[in-house]
């Protein structure tokens, strides 16, 4: 479906693809063997109408933060777009849980045992076994979700060893006062240690800086979309 949006996401997806080419070949410069990196668009609270350009544009792999409009949004498209992939980028409660497994296909926020507990019963009981992203407080911010950067081997070990969830990555939010590098290296030397490729960090200010790092996944919003709605 073509819409007035189309031309002006289209060309800022168009740019927003350029910048991560060009990052990723500095990165590869460097690590030959990096996996590729993967725009993930940010469209929550976008109206229909940006979402269809988007879509229009070639773009297949969103990130949502909320599971009741993701189910409203992505529901209906699934039958329109089998090759959608949608990433759960904001906090999740327990019991949107069964909601969440039956739409997503890569949980980014596993943020603490009783969460990470209830999704690998969840995923067992609707047999449908999702890619999880451990989220890390690297600013250790008390006010933000995620885990310790010093409780994250143990927590990883937890999710892997006693749920049997696929830990395929890590992900974290720099604080906005804070030098982002500085986090995404804290980042890429847990995963490092922990033998995990995939890091969804980065988003539109800052994505280039996160390649550099290692991300293979890039949250970008704004880039795309402009401002969300109120």
């Amino acid at each position: 479906m073509t819409t007035a949006e189309t031309p002006a996401i289209a060309a800022n997806l168009a740019q927003i693809r350029q910048q991560i080419t060009a990052a990723s070949a500095d990165y590869r410069a460097l690590v030959p063997a990096a996996p590729p990196v993967t725009l993930v668009a940010v469209s929550k609270r976008q109206p229909d109408a940006r979402i269809e350009a988007a879509l229009a544009a070639g773009q297949r792999v969103f990130g949502e933060n909320r599971v009741q409009e993701a189910t409203a949004r992505w529901g209906p498209r699934r039958q329109r777009y089998q090759d959608l992939r949608l990433h759960l980028i904001g906090p999740l409660q327990t019991n949107k849980v069964a909601d969440a497994v039956a739409l997503f296909d890569v949980i980014e926020v596993v943020d603490r045992p009783k969460l990470a507990t209830a999704l690998a019963a969840e995923m067992d009981r609707q047999n449908r076994h999702l890619a999880c992203y451990i989220q890390v407080n690297t600013g250790d911010e008390p006010q933000k979700s995620g885990i310790s950067p010093d409780d994250t081997d143990a927590f990883i070990s937890f999710c892997r060893d006693q749920l049997g969830l696929d830990i395929a990555g890590l992900m974290c939010i720099p604080p906005i006062d804070e030098e982002a590098a500085m986090h995404f290296a804290l980042l890429q030397t847990i995963a490092r240690r922990n033998g995990i490729t995939n890091l969804s960090m980065g988003m539109s200010g800052d994505f280039d800086i996160a390649i550099g790092f290692g991300a293979t996944a890039v949250r970008v919003g704004s880039a795309i979309f402009g401002a969300r709605d109120a």
